[in-house]
């Protein structure tokens, strides 16, 4: 299994962004992303760091609902 890769906020929310993630807001240096699926709300927070922790990394693929390797392949794809 691969390691996850080290990746800026900015980079994770386009990442995000390829499968319905939108940008609601911003609070200092986190943003808030959600999206709908059949009227269920999916949300995380990504922060803009220049390198995301991997265990933080982690929770936000958790949250999104995705597994490790289906983000590996969007960031593949990037």
């Amino acid at each position: 299994m691969q390691k996850l890769p080290r990746l800026s906020g900015k980079e994770v929310i386009k990442i995000i962004s390829k499968i319905g993630f939108k940008a609601i807001r911003q609070k200092g240096s986190h943003v808030f992303m959600i999206r709908e699926i059949d009227n269920k709300k999916i949300m995380t927070f990504v922060p803009l760091h220049n390198e995301i922790d991997r265990g933080t990394l982690l929770e936000i693929i958790r949250q999104i609902g995705i597994t490790k390797e289906e983000f590996m392949e969007l960031a593949e794809n990037q």
